[in-house]
C-alpha cells in the first residue's frame, strides 16, 4: 500500500499567515496606548483586529491541511 507523501500548499499559506498575524498581533499590542496623532480613526487600532483576522485563518488553514491527517 503506498501513501500520499504530498504536503497541500495551503499547509504552507497557513503558516505564513499564522507568522504574519503573530507578528502584527504583537506590533499592534506594542503600540496600543500610544497615541496616533494626524491618523483619522487611530483609536480603532486597525494593525490589532488585522493581526487577529491574520492568526485566526492561519490557524485554520493550518490545522485544516496540516499533513498526516486522517
Amino acid at each position: 500500500m503506498e501513501h500520499d507523501k504530498t504536503i497541500s500548499v495551503w499547509f504552507f499559506i497557513g503558516a505564513l499567515l499564522l507568522v504574519y498575524g503573530v507578528l502584527i498581533l504583537a506590533y499592534g499590542a506594542m503600540h496600543m496606548g500610544a497615541p496616533t496623532p494626524g491618523v483619522v480613526l487611530g483609536e480603532l487600532h486597525v494593525d490589532t483586529w488585522w493581526g487577529a483576522l491574520l492568526l485566526v485563518i492561519g490557524g485554520f488553514y493550518t490545522f485544516a491541511f496540516r499533513p498526516g491527517k486522517g
